[in-house]
């Protein structure tokens, strides 16, 4: 007699299932699942609402069971911000990369945190504008070489990297802001956790939540994703540590 398999591991409802876009080894899709699977753990996808940015992710649309909305390069959390205000019973995230978050967007993202909007950001640094070519981003590291600072970034004249995380978690609006990766399973487990809290935040009404993630670019970078996985536990950690930078009270409690 025949025991009938157990299924231990499927597709979440809120992930859709085609084929995705991005290149192989890229943490995109790992992020993807775990905003997913948030998303039914909770039960919210029938009042979800992401907003997709310019960048690799521009397609993030495809990849949800859930209303998504485009904005221009970097301006995200307007229009999130527009959306929430509008019917402050969504749940609104928005979806963004270095070079658009971090560049053309910082301004918009610096006064959505700081006038406390309550909505949720889910941040990739991965320290190259991806989509365009591998060009030098805010989050370069220094001495990183990308097609646009091929003898490495050079800090005298190109200034340092921006923090994105210790930069907003100064803004009095702000409620939860973290940073996690995604190179190793125990680093994905706590980034879901991360991804959690992000929106339990906002469900609470308890202002501006971030995620940053510390990510790859194999493509970009010219490496295997293997390699890109190394480099980000040995470089890009170092000068991106990981934590908490940013955690109200009220937020431990929902924990």
């Amino acid at each position: 007699m025949t025991q009938e398999a157990e299924l231990v591991f499927s597709r979440p409802e809120s992930l859709s299932d085609v084929v995705t876009h991005y290149c192989p080894g890229c943490i995109h899709g790992i992020v993807h699942r775990l905003i997913a699977e948030v998303m039914d753990e909770l039960g919210i996808r029938e009042r979800t609402v992401g907003i997709a940015p310019v960048g690799c992710s521009v397609l993030a649309y495809n990849y949800f069971e859930c209303d998504f909305a485009e904005a221009a390069h970097g301006r995200a959390p307007a229009m999130a911000t527009g959306m929430k205000r509008v019917n402050p019973d969504l749940i609104v995230f928005t979806y963004q990369g270095d070079g658009d978050l971090a560049s053309i967007g910082t301004n918009e993202v610096i006064h959505a945190a700081a006038r406390g909007e309550n909505i949720t950001t889910i941040f990739i640094n991965n320290a190259v504008y991806g989509m365009t070519g591998g060009q030098m981003a805010p989050t370069t590291l220094p001495g990183m070489v990308t097609t646009s600072s091929p003898y490495g970034r050079d800090v005298k004249k190109q200034g340092y990297p921006v923090r994105v995380s210790e930069l907003i978690s100064q803004l009095d609006g702000s409620a939860y802001i973290v940073r996690r990766t995604a190179y190793k399973p125990a680093e994905i487990r706590k980034l879901r956790r991360a991804i959690k809290t992000g929106f339990q935040v906002q469900m609470a009404g308890l202002g501006f939540s971030l995620v940053e993630v510390v990510s790859n670019c194999p493509t970009n970078w010219g490496m295997t994703p293997k390699e890109s996985l190394k480099f980000v536990e040995e470089r890009m950690i170092d000068y991106y540590p990981l934590g908490d930078f940013r955690v109200r009270d009220e937020v431990k409690d929902l924990k």
